[in-house]
């Protein structure tokens, strides 16, 4: 099927990257840019603050906004608004993925489908375009969850024993 769930993979580091493009690396910017590339998950502007804070007390929030703002606009970083009313972000990847967002737990998982990418090439050429980007985002319960819901019945699992 082409699903996976794919880690970060890139070549050069976040502060390398920076460096490459002029930008002055403060320590703290560099601790900030280090929490960043080993995030597995995708943290918000206050989890960022708070695994740096843990490292350099010193790092304030306002400069975590600041530092995540300039990175953004290097397209170093992506901010993600995946409807649970914070912004998060993640290294922009090498390699082109998709997020499905647990609404229940916030969960975010990456993964990439062929088919999907087909489609969506296929749409855009039907349309008369030629697709140079696009961002693909599923939201989605567990399925016992969506189960119960349809039904109005709970899971098996969960009902008492007779």
């Amino acid at each position: 099927m082409g699903d996976l769930e794919s880690g970060h993979q890139e070549i050069a580091s976040l502060e390398d990257q920076c460096a490459s493009r002029g930008m002055r690396m403060t320590d703290q910017r560099r601790i900030i840019a280090q929490i960043i590339e080993q995030a597995s998950d995708h943290p918000d502007v206050e989890e960022l603050h708070r695994r740096a804070a843990s490292r350099d007390p010193r790092i304030s929030l306002s400069t975590v906004y600041r530092t995540l703002n300039l990175f953004e606009e290097a397209g170093l970083v992506t901010k993600h608004d995946f409807k649970d009313g914070r912004a998060r972000f993640e290294i922009i990847p090498d390699a082109h993925h998709d997020h499905l967002i647990d609404i229940r737990s916030g969960r975010v998982i990456e993964f990439r489908n062929e088919e999907i990418e087909a489609i969506q090439e296929l749409i855009a050429r039907r349309l008369g375009y030629r697709l140079v980007d696009h961002r693909l985002e599923l939201y989605a319960v567990p399925s016992e969850l969506a189960d119960e819901k349809a039904s109005g019945k709970p899971p098996e699992r969960n009902r008492p024993s007779e």
